[in-house]
């Protein structure tokens, strides 16, 4: 059990007052992992061994010693070398790099401000939010765009507002009922309890847009709760026992159902709203999406498990307490309530309208903004809850400042040569950050190349998805799971990389043949 001293570990594992492990942070989208500071913190031992406590760690001597020690523990402002190296990247840019002839000054500095930007949202010298901001006040204050072109997206653009009332669908959500009610009829063995694990998943994610708030506000807790009960612990060799599958192969799941539905991760609705700008919008945007995802989404949500069962099987094969356990947790959670039997209507409701959106004139964004008034009204969800859901925001912010400097640049007739799309994402620690980085530039010499529009458009989108899992660092759920202590770096870069070319290859040949059948293109 952690104190509160000073002792750097990462992710330290507390419990709840059931005993059950949850994540130290008790946010359902501060996942990642990351340094915090306690004095003494137990460490689990083997089966049968007493937790073995870790001493303290004295404050270093020396300069860089005292600084790092600062940094980590003390200062809560800028990591200022991450902040010089935006800085550095800006400049050089702007003043060192020569500017193409066919742009003028002001459209080579938004560039250099954008590629800055875009850096500071991998690297994150702050958090991305304030990174924005502090972006789109350079842009203000040295007359790169005017007010209303430095806001355009957020007046003009109804994907952000489409992405911030589907966060509030997430907090109004099921997510620990239907998970525990899948693991109470799949649990008996350990691919059982994956599959139920990956069932929840997939009934989650459409009302749920954002993965890492799945895994590290459900998944996360309830895998390490079924682990320590099967005595495998995270950050020892027990982790094997069965931690460490289910771990992996909810990871590999989650580019499955986040691939399958636009309404299943924020870079979806980023990819649409740059497609949107780049002049190439899709007709029917749920609805589209999901004709051209479901069979090769379904193929590769359906194997997954199996095959991370081969490639990385558990030691412990029987789980017969898990359908038990979750059956207790769902006595403990009690019948539903009438908020959660309104919230299952609303969410069904908004999923009909956008399904027969097409066809009745409403936008995604008005179906969304209904549903959210719905739970609203009927108590279900306050507006204090609203302006708690911090998340939400953070995303409105740094979500509008990158698609109106990308829009801005865009019709500047801007366009940046790039290499391999996919690959690539090995620099990145961020999907958002590689779409908004890349999505348009690949979009554009796609078009110039005379690929379909949709067909480029929605399959850069798809694309966007598979690379969530190919490293600890991919992805915000990437760092949720990663960050639960069961995984290392070797075998996730190696499991990574294999389901990398095996998702490739199921959607370049099966999905691309499939929605050529499906007149997707």
């Amino acid at each position: 059990m952690a104190t509160n001293k000073k002792h750097d570990v990462e992710n330290p594992i507390v419990t709840d007052g059931n005993g059950d492990l949850k994540h130290p942070d008790d946010s359902a989208h501060n996942t990642s992992s990351r340094k915090v500071a306690v004095d003494d913190i137990e460490k689990p031992g083997d089966a049968g061994k007493p937790a073995q406590k870790l001493p303290a760690q004295p404050i270093p001597r020396g300069m860089f010693g005292r600084y790092k020690y600062t940094m980590q523990n003390q200062w809560k402002g800028v990591k200022p070398l991450k902040f010089l190296a935006c800085i550095v990247v800006f400049l050089i840019l702007r003043y060192a790099v020569p500017k193409p002839a066919t742009l003028t000054w002001k459209a080579w500095q938004l560039f250099a401000i954008f590629v800055a930007t875009i850096l500071g949202l991998i690297i994150e010298p702050l958090p991305i939010g304030a990174v924005a901001l502090i972006a789109q006040a350079f842009i203000l204050l040295t007359g790169t765009l005017k007010f209303e072109e430095a806001f355009v997206a957020f007046g003009a653009n109804d994907t952000i507002w489409l992405i911030v009332a589907a966060y509030f669908f997430g907090k109004a959500c099921l997510g620990v009922r239907i998970a525990n009610l899948c693991i109470s009829v799949l649990g008996k063995t350990s691919l059982g309890l994956a599959y139920g694990l990956a069932c929840a998943e997939l009934v989650l994610s459409p009302a749920m847009p954002s993965t890492t708030a799945r895994a590290g506000g459900v998944f996360v807790p309830i895998i390490q709760s079924l682990s320590v009960n099967a005595d495998s612990h995270p950050f020892s060799d027990s982790s094997k026992r069965l931690g460490a599958f289910l771990t992996m192969s909810q990871f590999q799941v989650s580019v499955a159902t986040s691939t399958m539905w636009a309404t299943g991760a924020a870079q979806n609705f980023l990819c649409l709203s740059l497609a949107a700008n780049a002049g190439v919008p899709i007709p029917g945007e749920w609805v589209t999406w999901l004709k051209g995802s479901f069979l090769p989404a379904a193929v590769t949500f359906a194997v997954i498990p199996a095959l991370v069962y081969l490639c990385f099987p558990p030691q412990l094969k029987k789980t017969p307490e898990a359908p038990h356990l979750a059956r207790l947790k769902l006595k403990e959670l009690g019948p539903m309530t009438s908020g959660e039997y309104i919230t299952s209507i609303v969410l069904l409701l908004a999923v009909a309208l956008w399904i027969s959106s097409r066809f009745i004139g409403l936008s995604n964004v008005s179906v969304a903004f209904l549903a959210l008034s719905l739970l609203l009204v009927s108590g279900v969800l306050s507006w204090r809850d609203c302006l708690e859901y911090t998340p939400a925001w953070d995303t409105l912010l740094w979500f509008g400042v990158v698609i109106g400097m990308s829009t801005n640049l865009n019709t500047l007739t801007f366009w940046v040569l790039s290499l391999v799309y996919y690959i690539i994402h090995y620099l990145f620690a961020s999907q958002t950050a590689h779409v908004a980085a890349l999505y348009t530039p690949f979009l554009q010499t796609m078009l110039a190349a005379g690929v379909d529009p949709i067909l480029a458009a929605l399959g850069l989108a798809y694309v966007s998805n598979l690379f969530g899992s190919i490293t600890h660092y991919a992805s915000g759920q990437a760092a949720a799971y990663y960050g639960a202590g069961y995984l290392k770096i070797l075998p996730t870069f190696i499991i990574g990389g294999i389901f990398g070319i095996g998702n490739l290859a199921v959607w370049f040949f099966l999905g691309a043949g499939w929605q050529k059948a499906v007149k997707i293109y």
